[in-house]
């Protein structure tokens, strides 16, 4: 689900732009599901720009992880992009743009 003031995906549709210091919140569910959180800034006090549910598989971008009780943060250290896999479309990988 997107939020009305979140960043478009890019052109195909299926994948978010990241700036360098975005923040993804990963709640796991017991049933294995997860639900995204994306935050264009970790420092800044602003809602989230966009919530997707799904599973997070990978990430291919320079970051730092911390596990907390009810998931998992992933903070981003370059702009990346949040991509929908074509042959499983409730997962997600976390590539560089650059």
């Amino acid at each position: 689900m997107k939020l009305p003031h979140a960043d478009p995906p890019t052109a195909d549709g299926e994948a978010w732009r990241l700036p360098q210091h975005a923040r993804l919140i990963v709640y796991e569910a017991r049933d294995g599901g997860e639900l995204l959180t994306i935050y264009d800034c970790g420092a800044a006090q602003k809602p989230p720009s966009a919530q997707v549910v799904g599973n997070l598989g990978r990430v291919r971008a320079e970051h730092e992880l911390e596990r907390s009780p009810t998931g998992y943060v992933v903070k981003l250290r370059e702009p990346a992009r949040l991509v929908r896999q074509e042959c499983d479309p409730d997962h997600f990988v976390v590539e560089t743009t650059g």
